[in-house]
């Protein structure tokens, strides 16, 4: 005999509370990562950039021949470059954040055009046989870049990048004999400074 008992529609299954919890916990990280400061920046990458930078100035120094001179700090340059995408990578495996994520590409793309903009100004200045300028223009260029990149980062970053322009002015508009000074100071003193900050403040 069939059943006259009406039928049940059937209920889906609700989703367990954990897992709910682990989605929207995900959720809420993602969120957090896109809207806070980038603060991978590593310090302990900048004060090695900054050793590095003292011992390129002291050997620029020693120099003679003007050509070796840029030769170092340009050599110099990309082993800063390649100091800092390092120590960057590795802080932030150590938080466990995307390098790719938003606050990064926020701050390259603040950081990039002032850098890229130096280069190209660095090219024109040689090719136009302005010397003297070309160290004024990379403090000043590289000042410009950690201000506007530091706006998505540690927020002692763009203190460091006025600090670099104020210099790039002083070498700009001073007198020839205070480049090397000046370079040691920012490139090497200001690093090794603000990458204190930064451990102590951010750590590591």
């Amino acid at each position: 005999m069939a059943s006259t008992e009406p039928l049940r529609p059937r209920m889906s299954e609700p989703p367990s509370l954990h897992g709910r919890a682990i989605e929207d916990l995900k959720y809420i990280r993602e969120t957090m990562v896109r809207t806070s400061a980038f603060t991978a920046v590593s310090g302990w990458g900048l004060v090695v950039i900054g050793l590095v930078a003292l011992g390129a100035s002291y050997a620029a120094s020693r120099q003679i021949n003007g050509r070796t001179w840029y030769k170092i700090w340009i050599l110099d340059a990309v082993l800063s470059a390649a100091i800092s995408g390092f120590a960057m990578h590795r802080k932030a495996r150590g938080v466990e954040m995307n390098l790719l994520s938003s606050p990064v590409r926020k701050l390259l793309l603040g950081f990039v055009p002032p850098a890229t903009a130096g280069a190209v100004m660095t090219l024109v200045l040689l090719r136009v046989g302005a010397f003297g300028t070309i160290p004024g223009t990379w403090l000043l260029m590289y000042g410009a870049g950690v201000v506007t990149g530091g706006a998505f980062s540690a927020k002692v970053l763009p203190v460091m990048g006025i600090c670099f322009m104020c210099a790039g002015c002083v070498a700009l508009f001073g007198p020839a004999s205070t480049i090397n000074w000046l370079m040691a100071v920012a490139f090497g003193g200001l690093h090794v400074i603000f990458g204190g900050i930064i451990i102590r403040r951010h750590g590591s």
